[in-house]
């Protein structure tokens, strides 16, 4: 348990008050807070979970090195290359009048660097969340609930994907005190990597987990569609020439017609009379050929001869073979016209089969996809700098690098530090919750020694990595698809 720059007030009868948020819990002896992260032991107010360091000899397979005891700090920054200390478990700032908890000086490719932790408490903030499925999820802008409080909605769809905004400050703190206290666990626990069941307006329910398939009334997604119904025929086209003289590919968004798309002109494949319902957008290429759904291609539909009007006899001939597949390849039909010109189910041709499963063979695995977006333009820059706006303008010319729990993060441009962060790249269980309600989130701040002291940084609270001691500290392997958050070239970072 790190013990180190911990908030806490000691009253009577060893009870301590916690100021680490503003829920300020008085705490009996062998207690925790309302938030579990702080607890009361023996008089001294500390932080249960432990501080987390990224050692990069962990990911190697390496052996551990121990760590070091702590030590007075003759005034020398020593390289620690392949240790960086995050924001996981050291502590917060507020109420933000004082230092980070932790500034730890660093040497990286000669150059002194300083690194700020903090634990932030973010009212502000949300997850976006990606559903890889072509089945309809709900319409745009309906509500997003779970346990029967609203969480958020749905919002524009993807390439192949369903999009969700959930979280933000008027369901954390504009409803009632229970669409709070819900919307709050929903993003605890998606962040932590957790699965939520919610349910849609007037659409699905679904099971989300980030990194996991998602479940979309009750069946779990496969597949991510290789691209919409035009897109397929186009990559396609070649590999059905000559063992079939039409295809559909049913979509939700472009349903796409073999003979009539550009791919097939260019291929020389004759018309075939074929007539689609919906709204055709240009040659091949049609919308709104059936409602949205759990069907074929995202559709309602399951039986794909209902989106097909009647044969043109002029152009089409009995015998004229016509496959028709989703965007998967999870659903596929062979059809032959009869002598009357109606489609008449068939197996499907053995020439057939490969291409169909080439359809499903480039289709990604679906997945759900979580990234907290939290604002840290706000108090907790005072943890680093006694000027703010100097902390903010370094952000936006890159001389200060972001990251949360050492992980990479997305900085939107325009005012303030607002950041995005896929949590599968953090360590596990990196987020924590205060009951006001708000999310707890670890950010670090990363830059040259001599610009933290340019913009007003506490420097007399600078220290060593190796100051710290091992005791309520954990060592884990950073994710290994993140950059080191010294890599090369952070150290350089100047305004061109």
């Amino acid at each position: 348990m790190s013990q180190e720059e911990q908030p806490g007030t000691q009253l009577g009868e060893a009870k301590v008050r916690c100021d680490a948020c503003p829920v300020m819990c008085i705490i009996k002896p062998g207690m925790t807070g309302a938030c579990d992260r702080y607890a009361n032991r023996a008089g001294e107010l500390i932080r249960v979970d432990p501080h987390i360091l990224l050692e990069r000899t962990v990911l190697k397979d390496g052996g551990l090195v121990p760590f070091s005891q702590p030590a007075d700090w003759d005034g020398t920054i020593l390289p620690p290359p392949d240790r960086f200390v995050t924001a996981i478990g050291a502590g917060t700032t507020y109420p933000d009048y004082k230092p980070a908890p932790f500034i730890v000086s660093s040497e990286v490719d000669g150059v002194d660097m300083v690194t700020v932790v903090t634990e932030g408490i973010f009212s502000y903030c949300g997850v976006k969340v990606k559903i890889d499925t072509d089945r309809f999820v709900g319409p745009e802008t309906n509500a997003v609930r779970v346990a029967g409080e609203i969480v958020g909605h749905v919002t524009t769809g993807e390439y192949g994907s369903q999009m969700l905004s959930l979280g933000g400050v008027h369901h954390l703190t504009g409803g009632s005190k229970k669409e709070g206290r819900v919307a709050c666990q929903a993003l605890l626990d998606l962040c932590n990597g957790g699965a939520v069941e919610m349910h849609v307006d007037a659409g699905a329910t679904l099971v989300v987990q980030a990194g996991h398939p998602p479940i979309v009334n009750g069946t779990t997604e496969q597949r991510m569609r290789v691209g919409c119904g035009s897109a397929t025929i186009g990559i396609f086209a070649r590999q059905w020439l000559g063992k079939v003289d039409e295809v559909v590919v049913v979509d939700d968004h472009i349903t796409g017609v073999l003979s009539e798309h550009q791919a097939g002109k260019l291929l020389d494949i004759p018309p075939t009379g074929i007539r689609l319902k919906g709204r055709r957008s240009t040659p091949g290429r049609y919308f709104q050929v059936a409602e949205p759904g759990t069907g074929w291609g995202g559709t309602n539909i399951s039986d794909p001869l209902d989106i097909l009007g009647p044969f043109d006899p002029k152009t089409a001939f009995p015998g004229l073979r016509l496959l028709m597949v989703s965007t998967t390849g999870e659903h596929s039909g062979y059809y032959e016209l009869d002598e009357s010109l109606v489609p008449v189910a068939k197996a499907m041709p053995t020439d057939l089969v490969g291409p169909v499963d080439k359809i499903a063979e480039n289709c990604e695995p679906a997945m759900c996809t979580v990234l907290f977006v939290g604002g840290a333009g706000g108090s907790l820059r005072a943890g680093v700098t006694d000027n703010p706006v100097r902390l903010t303008r370094s952000v936006k010319e890159a001389l200060t690098k972001v990251t949360s729990g050492g992980a990479p993060v997305y900085l939107w441009p325009g005012g303030g530090i607002t950041f995005m962060v896929d949590v599968t790249r953090l360590p596990a269980n990196a987020f924590g919750y205060v009951p006001t309600p708000a999310l707890v989130a670890p950010i670090e701040f990363t830059l040259r020694l001599d610009d933290y002291e340019a913009l007003g940084g506490h420097m007399d609270h600078v220290r060593p990595l190796t100051s710290l001691g091992d005791t309520g500290r954990r060592q884990v392997a950073p994710h290994a698809e993140n950059p080191w958050p010294f890599a090369r070239g952070v150290a350089d970072r100047r305004p061109s």
